[in-house]
């Protein structure tokens, strides 16, 4: 093994084993008295009365989706924020019609009634 990879192959080792130890030092360590009550699921001191695998709208769904794919967009507006000098008129035009873009977006989000709670 050449010698420069030595203190990558060391790294790899404490790395792998580092975590093996502190698991086996935590069970050895730890109190375990394991009983029912233990077992069961936690709701904020509210005994569970169903199945946590209950069925959601899809619309909950799509409402979140459509809000993380919105939310991503508006980030590309910050570097056009910090370029904003440097483009010029081609960079307003450009963020015109980007922001055109995402209204359409929006529009068509509400004409399916992606919006509607009802």
């Amino acid at each position: 093994m050449p010698r420069e990879y030595l203190p990558i192959f060391i790294f790899l080792v404490i790395a792998i084993l580092f975590p093996i130890a502190t698991i086996l030092a935590a069970r050895l360590i730890r109190p375990s008295h394991p009983n029912a009550t233990k077992g069961e699921a936690y709701e904020c001191g509210i005994p569970p009365f169903s199945n946590s695998r209950g069925r959601y709208a899809v619309r909950f769904y799509i409402v979140a989706i459509l809000f993380a794919i919105f939310e991503v967009e508006t980030i590309f507006l910050f570097p056009w924020a910090v370029e904003s000098k440097h483009l010029g008129w081609f960079g307003v035009a450009e963020v015109a019609v980007f922001l055109v873009f995402l209204a359409v977006g929006y529009l068509w989000a509400y004409k399916k009634g992606a919006f509607e709670w009802v």
